[in-house]
């Protein structure tokens, strides 16, 4: 009885380790965490929609740059536009480039133009959970 019972533990323990095993690889090839590790790359500048509308015609070139930061392109031969290029491309998903110029005229805010700029900061979740209060 104790000649049978061996080779069946060995055979039983073996396949719980296989097992193990094949459970511990496949959870590591699913989702974001899989292989090869491809990291997030973010370049540029993040707008959001609160600062665009803070802008207002007529605001100097230190007003610009303190409510969207310094400019990511400043072209030395046209100083009468600064770009914000937002570049990210995520480990795994789709990549997303997004383009916001301000011109002046002197050293006045003329005008500015963009693509739809996101409502929050990348930081920020879009869903807090919390229902928004009934006026």
């Amino acid at each position: 009885m104790l000649t049978i019972a061996r080779p069946l533990y060995s055979i039983t323990r073996a396949g719980l380790a296989g097992i193990m095993l094949v459970m511990a690889l496949t959870a590591c090839g699913s989702g974001k965490w899989g292989f090869p590790y491809r990291p997030d790359l973010q370049q540029g500048n993040w707008i959001t929609a609160q600062q665009v509308a803070q802008l207002q015609p007529g605001m100097t070139r230190e007003q610009v740059r303190y409510i969207l930061g310094t400019p990511t392109l400043q072209n030395v031969f046209r100083d009468d536009r600064w770009d914000y290029p937002y570049y990210s491309k995520p480990g795994y998903g789709e990549t997303e480039l997004r383009q916001f110029t301000v011109w002046f005229e002197g050293d006045t805010l003329v005008r500015w133009a963009g693509d739809d700029v996101p409502d929050r900061q990348p930081f920020e979740k879009s869903d807090t959970g919390m229902d928004e209060k009934v006026k």
